[in-house]
């Protein structure tokens, strides 16, 4: 199912409602808004006749070769759920998932070793598109969801990913355990994120690296954390031993980060 979405006045969030057949990107015109359309699929970009203030867009739909047409505000209105468009709507396409292989790639053409996340049943979208969000500002290559019984990428992951899921790799996987099987044939240390497992902090997490975060309430699956090299935890102090899967990944992943970048 496509995507009825929007930037909100900073551009800094983009929002999504649900539509027919298509997905539409209803803009303002805004210098931040330049790099964000950068990083989306458009197929299509409707400019409303009159403004004028339109060059840098235009311009930017010439260069990535995309088709523009000026049609009057009513057109806009109609195909607008929130009326709220304010001159430009760009038609986008249905999210592209990614490959491992393409994920692999990408680490080695930055010289990176590789950093993914794997999500174990993780079923809410909220939770799924600010996980997004921190591979994205962590750096991660991609983050490998299951076909069955999880959350996709839907309208609210997009939403709540904050414009990350335009730059994140998302590979859809038939079946996670042979996924990590894989991955440790290629010589990736996976670990899975629990509450019993080793202190982050005495890990070793410098070389290629695949995390698996589990479910919300029901964690990592007893067969996929014995498929995983270690298990890892946070230290906590306080009365509730247990954190968002979303919090949990952020936390883990700036380890990561901090590991490989600074000393």
């Amino acid at each position: 199912m496509s995507q009825l979405a929007h930037f909100d006045k900073s551009i800094d969030n983009l929002c999504c409602r649900q539509d027919f057949q298509k997905k539409y990107l209803p803009h303002q015109l805004h210098q931040p808004l330049l790099p964000k359309l950068s990083g989306v699929a458009i197929s299509e970009l409707k400019v409303q006749k009159g403004i004028h203030d339109n060059e840098n867009l235009v311009g930017l739909a010439k260069e990535k070769g995309v088709r523009f047409v000026f049609c009057d505000k009513v057109v806009l209105d109609k195909m607008s759920e929130t009326k709220r468009h304010q001159g430009y709507i760009a038609i986008a396409d249905d999210f592209k998932y990614s490959t491992i292989s393409q994920m692999k790639e990408l680490a080695k053409s930055k010289g990176e070793k590789l950093f993914l996340f794997i999500l174990d049943g993780v079923e809410d979208p909220h939770n799924v598109g600010s996980i997004l969000r921190v591979a994205e500002c962590s750096g991660a290559h991609g983050v490998i969801i299951p076909k069955h019984r999880a959350c996709m990428v839907t309208e609210t992951v997009v939403k709540v990913s904050s414009g990350a899921s335009n730059y994140v790799k998302v590979a859809m996987v038939t079946n996670i355990n042979d996924t990590i099987r894989e991955l440790k044939e290629d010589f990736v240390k996976v670990l899975c994120a629990e509450a019993d497992g080793d202190t982050m902090y005495n890990v070793d997490m410098k070389d290629d690296v695949a995390l698996v975060i589990g479910s919300e309430g029901k964690g990592v699956k007893t067969l996929t954390r014995k498929l995983c090299d270690q298990a890892i935890s946070i230290p906590m102090k306080g009365n509730i031993n247990s954190l968002n899967a979303s919090v949990a990944t952020g936390i883990v992943a700036f380890e990561v980060l901090r590991q490989r970048n600074f000393k």
